[in-house]
């Protein structure tokens, strides 16, 4: 989901290492020194800072913008220390397709010309015809799977002599990925074409692979991801899949609730129907392999899987 100005607030940031950063940026050479040896790497959130500090370890030193579990990510607001670790980074992650674009206003605005990873263009999805682009790509493996290859790839154009460490990283990371992928298989041979319901199309990559269907009215899930309100029919609508027990699982997005969600949510758990919780930037003690197992297995449980 996009994060538009007009619906922005004041987040938790962790911005940990900015010091550190501002003394890599004191000359040209900087890096060369023991107390600079680091790659500086700012990630747009700690989703694509986890994959950053997985492939890079102890060589890179990683930013995440945006880390705080309890905070909706598309009410957020960059500030003057989000600007000084981007005009200091020597690489930049960022979603794309809209979801971060003071990314890329704040790049604008700086001298500094660091390599960008977008993980939208490089996922090659497109919006539908006549529909939006699905931007929440680090729902979907296989974009994820080359995203690992390709931050390697860049991390060894700023840091050669440590080129065959990170793409083991990669590698090894991508291998990791494929318990995900097998589980998703077997949800999909099991329950291939049964419906579930979402808040908002944040998992619907990992849905998608799953084989499942999506049966919530369009309506209500590009009204609550552009923050709008519901219509009344439209509303009913949905919580009419719960009491018809139209749908196996509800998918529910915990890092933008509000009244209309938490009443769909209620429906669900009372028609019961499983609620499956999934959140957009990584929660508390998860990394992006753990989160992510966590979340498949949670729509497996609600499958039956």
């Amino acid at each position: 989901m996009p994060l538009p100005s007009s619906r922005l607030s004041a987040a938790l940031l962790t911005c940990t290492c900015l010091t550190l950063l501002a003394g890599c940026a004191d000359s040209p050479g900087a890096r060369s020194s023991a107390a600079s040896s680091v790659i500086p790497v700012v990630a747009s959130t700690n989703v694509y800072g986890d994959l950053a500090a997985r492939i890079g370890g102890a060589r890179v030193q990683v930013t995440s913008i945006i880390s705080d579990p309890d905070q909706d990510p598309h009410s957020y607001e960059a500030d003057t220390r989000n600007q000084l670790a981007l005009s200091q980074a020597e690489v930049v992650i960022e979603n794309g397709g809209g979801y971060d674009d003071f990314v890329d206003r704040m790049l604008k605005s700086s001298d500094s010309s660091p390599d960008v990873v977008n993980a939208v263009k490089l996922s090659g999805k497109t919006a539908p015809a006549g529909g939006e682009l699905n931007e929440h790509v680090w729902y979907d493996l296989p974009t994820v799977a080359r995203l690992a290859g390709r931050i390697a790839a860049v991390l060894a154009e700023a840091d050669p002599a440590d080129a065959a460490a990170f793409t083991g990283n990669a590698k090894d990371f991508v291998r990791r990925l494929r318990p995900l992928e097998r589980t998703e298989a077997r949800i999909r041979a099991e329950h291939g074409g049964e419906a579930v319901a979402i808040t908002e199309p944040v998992p619907l990559y990992m849905i998608e692979a799953d084989g499942l269907r999506n049966a919530t009215p369009e309506e209500f899930s590009e009204a609550v991801e552009e923050g709008d309100d519901v219509s009344p029919k439209i509303l009913q609508d949905t919580l009419a899949l719960f009491t018809g027990k139209k749908v196996r699982a509800l998918v529910y997005n915990e890092q933008t609730s509000g009244p209309q969600t938490e009443k769909v949510q209620r429906a669900a758990a009372a028609a019961g129907v499983p609620v499956v919780p999934v959140t957009e930037t990584l929660p508390k003690g998860k990394d992006y392999l753990g989160w992510m197992t966590a979340n498949v297995d949670a729509l497996a449980s609600a499958l039956g899987a």
